[in-house]
């Protein structure tokens, strides 16, 4: 009888979310790797919408993963591994966008425009984002956690208000304000 390592991957690539994230906890890098294998290309879409474009996306992925992994036994809720490791990507997306990166020399940085967006479509892009990032830091907190949950990383109703402890009434209401605020307030970007 032969128990080959392939055997014991497949378990783990069907383990929940909270096995994976126990094991993790617990060293098991491989564990993680399957966490990042099932949850990385979410997080890489969500930090394109927080950015605004695939700019910078790969490294705030990466840096929200590294983080994730030094935080794991911060995690308390270890089912909820997805909302937390879009909390981070949040966190880091944001970051990026309000420009708190700090840079020795900006001129150092040379980002070569993608071939099918020319500078123009970028500038206003990243202004959108900018005036988008503004535009959620104004709102109340639980608005702003329910919109970001729900347009940025597609969690339905339930999984917003599981994830902020809150009735699904009070999510309908706060995104609806959120909503309402966020149209009036990029009106001029329409």
């Amino acid at each position: 009888m032969t128990t080959d390592h392939a055997d014991r991957h497949i378990g783990l690539a069907d383990a929940p979310d909270d096995v994976l994230v126990d094991r993790a906890t617990d060293g098991d890098a491989r564990a993680f790797g399957v966490l990042v294998t099932r949850y990385g290309r979410l997080l890489q879409n969500y930090a394109v919408h927080v950015l605004g474009s695939a700019t910078g996306s790969d490294d705030v992925v990466q840096e929200a993963l590294v983080s994730a992994w030094q935080q794991l036994d911060d995690l308390h809720d270890r089912s909820a591994v997805r909302a937390w490791l879009i909390r981070i990507v949040t966190r880091k997306a944001l970051s990026l966008v309000r420009g708190t990166r700090v840079h020795d020399d900006v001129d150092d940085l040379e980002l070569a425009a993608p071939a099918a967006i020319g500078p123009e479509v970028q500038a206003e892009a990243g202004s959108l984002s900018a005036a988008l990032a503004a535009a959620l830091d104004r709102l109340p907190e639980l608005q702003r956690r329910s919109w970001t949950l729900r347009e940025l990383g597609g969690f339905s109703y339930d999984e917003i208000a599981a994830e902020l402890g809150v009735p699904v009434s009070t999510v309908r209401g706060a995104l609806a304000r959120a909503r309402a605020t966020l149209i009036s307030d990029l009106d001029g970007w329409r």
